[in-house]
């Protein structure tokens, strides 16, 4: 799977149902090569003159499942 796979997939919270966004970016342990984390940019950025777009990084323990069309995550 590529990150480019991973970017076209909404990220949608189990707890709730609600879609946290969309993946921009991966962290990956050097050492290992495996992906620590995700960081997400939010599903409706705020757009105007000042605004700055809020990322989240996401653990990539919380990804629970990765399907056709969206990420499942856990978050209380």
């Amino acid at each position: 799977m590529k990150l480019s796979d991973l970017e076209n997939k909404d990220v949608v919270n189990m707890m709730n149902g609600k879609n946290i966004g969309h993946i921009v970016d991966i962290k990956i342990n050097p050492s290992t090569g495996g992906i620590l984390s995700v960081i997400l940019s939010p599903c409706k950025p705020q757009r105007g003159l000042f605004s700055k777009t809020e990322f989240m990084e996401l653990s990539w323990s919380n990804i629970k499942k990765i399907g056709d069309d969206v990420i499942l995550i856990h978050l209380s």
